[in-house]
């Protein structure tokens, strides 16, 4: 009778190594297909991003381009750099609010929003930058200097 019950259990403990080595692998399978995956997301993001620069449309971080963050907020284009930032910040606050999920609008369009004033806030600032530096090459480099 005992050895009934020794052949059982170690039948049940075969089922569970079993059961065990199942869910390992196919855990493992479906981390591996994931990584896989996201691989392949982020190269045809950055395939995605290289073609656009070489056609002249850089692509910020955020994923959206000049002129479609320009179409999202209702603006003009940016002629190098030269935008209303009032214009840009009214809008950008007048469609934040109407999408206010609280207010039955839309998370999603809140966010294209948000990305598409953030997108074009970075242009002007690249412009800036480039105008400093512009600036500061045709008046010649003065550092600042300190009196003790």
């Amino acid at each position: 009778m005992s050895s009934g019950i020794a052949v059982a259990a170690n039948t049940h403990l075969f089922q569970a190594h079993r059961i065990i080595t199942q869910v390992v692998f196919t855990g493992a399978r479906i981390v591996g297909r994931a990584v896989a995956e996201s691989y392949r997301q982020a190269a045809a993001s950055q395939r995605y991003a290289a073609a656009n620069a070489k056609n002249g449309t850089p692509v910020s971080s955020s994923g959206i381009t000049m002129d479609e963050a320009c179409k999202i907020l209702n603006v003009g284009p940016s002629k190098m750099g030269q935008i209303d930032s009032e214009f840009v910040t009214e809008r950008f606050k007048r469609l934040f609010d109407l999408n206010d999920p609280k207010k039955g609008g839309s998370f999603y369009l809140q966010s294209k929003i948000l990305r598409a004033r953030e997108r074009i806030e970075q242009e002007v600032r690249g412009y800036q930058r480039m105008a400093e530096r512009e600036q500061e090459l045709r008046e010649g480099w003065k550092p600042k200097t300190f009196k003790e």
